[in-house]
């Protein structure tokens, strides 16, 4: 009985894993694309990337929403709980009425400074704000723990995602060195349901924007296994790395090779095929925006995210050893 009940587990396991050898397979092959999300005139490249022609005086400690926006008040009334994502969270809403998007956890701090730096070099990002301590009220109330603050404004709603294979960029220089910055940044999660399309209801312009939006598992290391090509979609990003951790984002190298247009990364991920489609041009492209950044600014970005001072020198050290490796790509 234990022998025959063997042999009818043989052919289930053989057929699993050919199953997952194609999905490999298939994962590996694919081509990125170039589709319109919505019909009609593709967007500009502008939807993607805003030139900051105000680089030398942005503020990257408050960010896209500036210090308007910015709570002023550590007390909101607990709306609902959120469950989705690696790390918990809460809607909640302010004595003004403005709701707003809570992620606790080391997420919080690697998604605030991620997202001050993609904005710096002219992405688009929505406003972030990071509060070290917090109380709630409701339903649920109590003293938090620090948490990422993203508000639902009125102006603009997301639309829908848009996937790293398949968009509207696919083959720019923009789009490769957005690919870039993450690559240094290590945000290794590249799920579609991470990168969001608003849509801006006034007269800003362009009215829709692509955005690579919950950035918190960033700043740490990129992690191989074989396993992660077996595992349900779903479930991949829990393997693929650390966030928000220095001693594994100063040991993760940046690029290894690169010659004859090509460029190989330091970068160990499900989404290998985006990054092999990375040309030079891109890199050099995405450090030298980089390279503009003050040290203040530099500071500023992790400072918003509530780094120590020495935390904040090692990152950034790190970052603009990267940073002149992309420059001195040819």
């Amino acid at each position: 009985m234990r022998s025959s009940a063997r042999r009818g587990r043989t052919p289930v396991l053989a057929i699993a894993t050919a199953f997952a050898l194609a999905a490999t397979l298939m994962a590996c092959s694919r081509a990125l694309k170039q589709t319109v999300a919505t019909p009609g005139a593709p967007p500009s490249i502008a939807s993607l990337w805003e030139e900051p022609r105000d680089l030398a005086t942005r503020n990257l400690f408050h960010g896209p929403g500036g210090d308007a926006l910015m709570p002023g008040d550590a007390r909101f009334e607990f709306v609902a709980r959120d469950i989705t994502g690696h790390s918990p969270g809460f809607d909640v809403k302010d004595a003004k009425g403005v709701e707003w998007s809570v992620k606790l956890g080391p997420e919080a701090q690697s998604e605030v400074a991620t997202s001050r730096i993609l904005w710096a070099m002219g992405f688009h990002q929505p406003p972030t704000y990071y509060l070290a301590t917090w109380t709630m009220t409701g339903t649920e109330s109590g003293t938090q723990t620090a948490g990422r603050f993203r508000p639902e404004l009125p102006d603009h709603k997301v639309i829908g995602d848009w996937s790293w294979y398949e968009n509207p960029f696919v083959g720019t220089r923009e789009f490769g060195g957005l690919i870039v910055a993450n690559l240094l940044l290590t945000n290794w999660d590249w799920k579609t349901s991470n990168n969001k399309i608003y849509r801006f209801k006034s007269s800003t312009s362009p009215p829709q924007r692509y955005v690579v939006r919950d950035l918190g598992a960033s700043l740490g290391k990129t992690k191989p296994s074989r396993l992660l090509w077996i595992l349900p979609i779903p479930v991949r990003g829990f393997g693929q790395g650390s966030r928000n951790d220095i001693d594994d984002f100063e040991s993760q190298g940046f690029i290894t090779r690169a010659d004859e247009g090509r460029v190989e990364f330091d970068f160990h991920s499900i989404y290998g095929s985006v990054v092999d489609h990375v040309h030079p041009s891109s890199v050099r492209w995405a450090a030298e925006w980089l390279d503009r950044l003050s040290d203040a600014q530099w500071d500023d970005a992790f400072r918003a995210a509530g780094y120590s001072p020495d935390v904040r020198a090692r990152f950034i050290k790190k970052i603009k050893s990267k940073i002149a490796e992309g420059r001195a790509v040819s």
